[in-house]
């Protein structure tokens, strides 16, 4: 014997009394339960009605077979009867609750059969009761514990029922094969079953996990998209910050040694901002590179709502327009979501909702602009869809990002909707700003 066997010999013990001596309603120590557990209740029904026929049956075989009497062949019936509902809720303490009613019913079995056998008594305890009664519970058993536990208690559910029939003198070969074969092609049965519900489950939940990170990829793409963007109006800025810092000294008269240090200091961080910006740039840009043309074009704002709405037109769809409130200069960080809102609303019922009426509604309000894009119901079905786009999740992106809220969902008529509230408190554009950037520090 090798030293690796005798390892597992000694552990085999302690295997055991982990897997046999549990009260756990789920001896596999998993979290959550199989979902046709779900179904407990409706099929507690058919099960209960099993339980009382085995009750039924295995009173009389006890009372009159085994000459045990009504109390004493009722109380050891309904034990066994009792173990097969609870095998649905607790498998490996109702299993020990047959197999002690098999042992503590054989006495009387082996005192029965120094006369005439009960005529179905068969091979006890393997008669047409104990068939029943064990292959239930062993069933039951198997689809829910792990192949080790249910092997182990055939295992121990054939050597006891071999032990106990060998006491009785009527016992028979055949019976008894017949028995073996029944109880094996049941556990085999329930633990095919219990495999095929643990593959579905498993597939079930890698399916959710894959469509969950598919979610979470497209998200990040998205900020990742609208994170390039809003750096092409930092960069703007912080342009702007670094002409004006260098020339404020020349504005002034006679400038002091401490103004034209502090001028001085403003610009040289303003470009040490710029280069920083240009590295981050360079990592968002790593996997999803833009043609240098796109690099350096200008970010659009809701002036260019106009070419929009041509495009459209252009494409064949009936779009209409509409401008209300008093326009006022807006953050471009405003400017450029409310337009990409616009963009990807016009885009999504022109592939969605084909040969449908568009309006497009631009508000502007004191405390910011209110974009709505509607759509009427579409005159054919547009072309199935393969997955989450990015659409309305950058929308939901840009309108959180500014603190506002975005409104999605399908109208009475059959189109749909997309409202976004976007605030923009009162800014003053400062002077200077139109002023072209450096070359030289321009990061886009």
């Amino acid at each position: 014997m090798t030293k690796r066997t005798a390892r597992a010999l000694r552990a085999w013990p302690g295997i055991l009394r982990k897997d046999l001596l549990t009260l756990a309603a789920d001896p596999n120590g998993q979290v959550g339960k199989p979902r046709w557990l779900e179904w407990r209740p409706v099929i507690m029904v058919p099960l209960v009605m099993l339980a009382v026929g085995v009750l039924v049956a295995g009173t009389n075989q006890y009372a009159f077979g085994f000459g045990m009497g009504i109390q004493l062949g009722m109380l050891f019936a309904g034990i066994q009867s009792v173990a097969f509902v609870v095998a649905l809720y607790r498998p490996v303490p109702a299993w020990w609750a047959s197999m002690i009613g098999t042992v503590m019913v054989t006495p009387f079995a082996a005192n029965a059969g120094l006369g005439e056998p009960f005529p179905w008594s068969g091979a006890y305890p393997w008669s047409g009761v104990g068939i029943a009664m064990q292959a239930g519970v062993l069933f039951l058993l198997a689809l829910r514990v792990r192949p080790r536990i249910a092997v182990e208690t055939l295992t121990i559910t054939l050597l006891l029922g071999l032990a106990c029939g060998a006491s009785t003198p009527w016992r028979s070969a055949h019976d008894i094969r017949l028995a073996i074969a029944a109880l094996v092609l049941t556990v085999v049965v329930g633990g095919a079953l219990r495999g095929l519900v643990v593959v579905r489950t498993k597939l079930v939940v890698q399916e959710e996990l894959t469509a969950e990170e598919r979610s979470r990829r497209t998200l990040l793409e998205e900020r990742n998209r609208i994170a390039r963007e809003l750096h092409d109006v930092v960069a703007h800025h912080m342009s702007v910050i670094s002409i004006q810092a260098q020339v404020v000294p020349h504005l002034v008269e006679n400038p002091s040694d401490e103004l034209r240090e502090n001028a001085e200091g403003i610009r040289r961080n303003a470009v040490d901002a710029l280069t920083e910006l240009r590295r981050v740039l360079g990592v968002l840009r790593s996997e999803d590179p833009l043609p240098q043309a796109a690099r350096h074009a200008p970010q659009p704002t809701l002036d260019r709502v106009d070419e929009l709405v041509g495009n459209a037109r252009g494409a064949g769809v009936e779009v209409t327009a509409e401008t209300t409130g008093e326009p006022r200069p807006l953050s471009p960080g405003v400017e450029l979501s409310a337009f990409r809102i616009v963009q990807e609303a016009l885009s999504n019922a022109m592939r969605h909702a084909p040969g449908a009426r568009v309006r497009v509604e631009i508000r502007h309000r004191v405390s910011g602009v209110t974009v709505r894009v509607t759509n009427t119901a579409p005159d054919r079905p547009g072309p199935p869809t393969t997955g989450a786009g990015h659409g309305l999740l950058g929308m939901r992106e840009r309108a959180a990002m500014l603190g506002g809220e975005l409104v999605t969902g399908p109208t009475p008529g059959g189109g749909y909707e997309v409202t976004a509230i976007l605030p923009a408190p009162p800014t003053a554009e400062p002077a200077g700003s139109a002023a072209p950037a450096d070359p030289a520090e321009d990061t886009r």
